[in-house]
């Protein structure tokens, strides 16, 4: 994520902000512009931004930016319609009657708006499926109160519908699933990322040169998939030296599993590097045998860096990370160990976008 600024004041702006907090300007995400930017509102009710680059550019804010802060990014005027880019993807949103869904809801819209910025930096800006029924993408948060026969409403996707039961949002709910089901990180963002990793196999491979190489590195992901989960939930589980071979012990459930791990393992890493790159973090330790780190080579997620240069950079960042949550009396943020295969598969995410056709966005003014 890139470092924001109000553009009336210079003040810093993080991405989820709808007010400056120094000049009190309404504050939203351009989309058109990849950036956070202050707002006035015109006599025709459209919003516009002193900044120089949203010159001749009028808006209307996204239907749901509303008192619920459920979403801040505008819309441009020309586009009719009346959600952003990032809540029309959204198919089915929580049973707004139900105490607590409303915070549900904005749990939820606030990573998705994340991943959705981190996809386009690469160029893999999707379509919905409103747009695109066959090829787009579409979102359903569920509770187990809505599913048919009393079955839990399971966080997946399937066809390009990616579905997360509402209870993640909850943060005890969620805490106590990581602990069942012994996991090291459990995040909304790291359900998105993970989820939108099988979306993008059936685009970038299904069917495609990449299928073969996939099997090499990742195994032949037509091997039984129910047969596979039932295997890792039960008696099963992981291999004892599942972390020489792959980014997560989950990624060892199956190939489909192992690709969808390790691109979000690729997409926390190259997002927090640009986060990194953009606040200045370099590293100057007083000992030889501890990590440096002078200038960091991402300086935003695109599919141009050098992939060794990317994980050069990435372990540092990673350690500093993980000393700093130490010392707050946190669990580690990134409480991995990446492994040379593991890391070779993570290259392999990396060329595979670095190739995958670049989905047009909406031009910038220069």
């Amino acid at each position: 994520m890139k470092a924001f600024h109000c553009d009336h004041c210079q003040n810093l702006a993080f991405f989820e902000n709808t007010q400056c907090t120094r000049c009190h300007r309404l504050l939203a995400y351009l989309p058109d512009l990849k950036a956070m930017a202050s707002l006035d509102q015109a006599a025709d009710g459209t919003w516009t931004s002193p900044w120089a680059r949203a010159k001749g550019r009028a808006y209307h804010l996204c239907q749901n930016y509303n008192p619920q802060g459920i979403c801040n990014w505008a819309v441009p005027v020309d586009d009719p319609n009346p959600l952003c880019s990032s809540c029309r993807l959204t198919q089915v949103i929580p049973n707004l009657s139900r105490p607590g869904s409303i915070a549900h809801w904005q749990r939820l819209e606030a990573p998705k708006r994340r991943l959705l910025y981190g996809l386009t930096q690469l160029g893999l800006a999707a379509k919905s499926k409103a747009e695109d029924p066959e090829q787009g993408m579409a979102f359903q948060f569920c509770s187990d109160e809505d599913t048919a026969d009393d079955k839990p409403a399971l966080t997946g996707h399937d066809a390009g519908i990616i579905t997360v039961n509402i209870a993640e949002a909850d943060d005890s709910e969620r805490e106590r699933r990581r602990v069942q089901l012994h996991e090291p990180y459990r995040t909304l963002l790291g359900h998105f990322r993970h989820e939108v990793g099988h979306f993008y196999w059936d685009r970038l491979i299904r069917g495609s040169a990449q299928l073969e190489p996939f099997r090499a590195l990742f195994g032949d992901e037509r091997v039984d998939y129910a047969q596979a989960l039932k295997h890792h939930y039960g008696d099963g589980g992981p291999p004892p030296d599942w972390q020489q071979r792959f980014v997560s012990a989950y990624a060892t459930t199956h190939p489909w599993e192992d690709w969808a791990e390790t691109w979000a393992h690729y997409l926390h890493i190259t997002d927090t590097l640009e986060t990194a790159a953009a606040c200045g973090l370099s590293l100057r330790p007083q000992h030889d045998n501890e990590p440096a780190l002078e200038q960091i080579a991402l300086r935003s997620a695109d599919r141009s860096v050098d992939f060794d240069q990317l994980i050069a950079d990435w372990f540092p960042v990673a350690y500093v990370l993980n000393n700093l949550n130490r010392g707050m009396g946190l669990p580690d943020a990134y409480p991995f160990v990446l492994s040379r295969p593991a890391i070779e598969k993570l290259r392999f995410v990396h060329d595979v976008i670095a190739t995958a056709p670049v989905e047009a966005a909406p031009p910038s003014p220069s």
